[in-house]
């Protein structure tokens, strides 16, 4: 494998041909990489950043050869606090999904909750609600100190009393995809089960908040969600799985789930920042045009689909381009590209055995769309209207890894793209993935 010296924000590689493929540095477990690479990104000091999964988190810093593993043994904390600020009783999980870099020597971390963590605090039964269940997941900002981690936890919930129609508290998000730090404006982003939620980039922490909204740094949540029907007839409320997240200029932000697509009006709401006004330009009835259905249902959302109605989008990422137009990735359906107003103006791969797109970026160096798939396939590099695909150049084995996140680091000659290659079906160990060429 090669030699990497990281320093500040370039990376100086030493390589073999038969290693690495000409712009390419790969780095795995033999460097103390996760087996597992979910996540990887570069807080603004230089540090790279990687989710593990169950192995947890890893850094890698400026002027390393190798990667430090972080737990719970060292302060992460994938669970809320109870109202009176101690923690659950139980056995805890921790399954690191998504990092972003933050300030330097920070980064946003996103976890898995554990077992049915969305429904349990509604369960019928009180002996059947477990706090170490539906406090599971959520999010840290991890800062690194002299002499370890300084870790404030994201408790995503709201206390009682906090949401008039659930007088009784509410705790819906516990597992997050993915995160967006908009440094411009302060705001923070999660992506999660059910809705999507802002944070506090700058948040202290407050164990003993219990969910108000004074304290706790979150506001949650929303979802563009619509009404559907089960094969019976019941109608339910259709919302879930908020991988697509991609920040606006003006600080409003483009939020795409399993089954919609929104624009959250979050800075350009009068007056700005104003969750709730802004919820309503999604949620309300009135709202209909500003729930973007990428890949239409067979009916609209007036009509109520049903089960065979359904072409659920499946959203796994989203890329903002300079003329304000939006890429949006499928699980399933390849890629659309949306304009500045969410008109869908074409799709692209959606006919081919690349379809199955599970992260996207853009390329601050030429505006490129880099495309990770996750059924083989690699990484496709949209260039104009040419999509060239990388699987000749990264080999059979990187390019049947599943290609999980895809982020841009730097500017200029010092761009690079990072690559979260995952672990496959046939327990090929995944690989933390560096571009640096044109």
């Amino acid at each position: 494998m090669a030699l990497v010296l990281v320093w500040g924000n370039a990376f100086s590689t030493r390589s073999w041909a038969q290693d690495n493929p000409p712009g390419w540095t790969f780095l795995g477990p033999e460097r103390g990489a996760p087996h597992e690479v979910l996540s990887v990104s570069e807080d603004a000091g230089g540090n790279l950043w990687v989710a593990g999964g169950e192995e947890g988190l890893f850094l890698l810093r400026p002027g390393a050869e190798r990667f430090e593993r972080f737990t719970m043994a060292d302060g992460l904390r994938p669970y809320g606090f109870l109202p009176e600020g101690g923690a659950p009783v139980g056995p805890k999980y921790l399954n690191v999904l998504t990092v972003t870099g933050g300030p330097p020597g920070t980064v946003f971390v996103g976890y898995a909750g554990q077992g049915d963590c969305e429904s349990n605090f509604y369960a019928p039964s009180r002996r059947d609600r477990d706090p170490n269940i539906y406090k599971s997941g959520d999010a840290d900002k991890v800062t690194l100190t002299d002499t370890g981690l300084q870790v404030v936890h994201y408790d995503i919930s709201s206390g009682p009393g906090v949401v008039a129609e659930e007088q009784k508290g509410r705790e819906k998000i516990c597992s997050v995809s993915r995160i967006a730090w908009d440094a411009e404006h302060g705001n923070l982003w999660f992506g999660a089960n059910h809705a999507f939620a802002w944070g506090d980039p700058d948040y202290q922490g407050d164990a003993a908040c219990n969910g108000q909204r004074g304290c706790s740094g979150v506001q949650e949540h929303m979802h563009p969600h619509i009404t559907a029907k089960d094969a019976t007839g019941h109608e339910f409320r259709l919302t879930d799985a908020y991988h697509g997240l991609a920040v606006r200029p003006d600080g409003d932000v483009w939020v795409g789930g399993a089954n919609r697509t929104t624009r959250f009006r979050f800075m350009t709401v009068n007056p700005p920042r104003d969750f709730e006004k802004a919820r309503k330009k999604s949620e309300n009835r009135s709202a209909v045009d500003n729930r973007i259905d990428v890949w239409p249902d067979r009916v609209d959302e007036v009509a109520i689909p049903g089960p065979a109605d359904r072409v659920d989008d499946n959203v796994s990422g989203l890329a903002l381009m300079p003329d304000g137009s939006v890429w949006v990735g499928s699980y399933v359906w390849g890629l659309a590209r949306m304009d500045a107003t969410g008109r869908v103006l074409h799709y692209a791969l959606g006919t081919t055995p690349r379809r199955f797109v599970s992260s996207l970026a853009r390329d601050p160096l030429d505006d490129s769309l880099w495309v990770g798939h996750r059924w083989g396939g690699g990484i496709t590099r949209l260039v104009g209207d040419q999509e060239l695909s990388l699987a000749p150049t990264l080999g059979p084995i990187i390019s049947g890894l599943p290609v999980w996140d895809i982020r841009a680091a730097g500017t200029g000659a010092q761009r690079r793209l990072l690559v979260a290659f995952g672990r496959d079906e046939d327990g090929h160990d995944g690989v933390v993935g560096i571009y640096h060429g044109e």
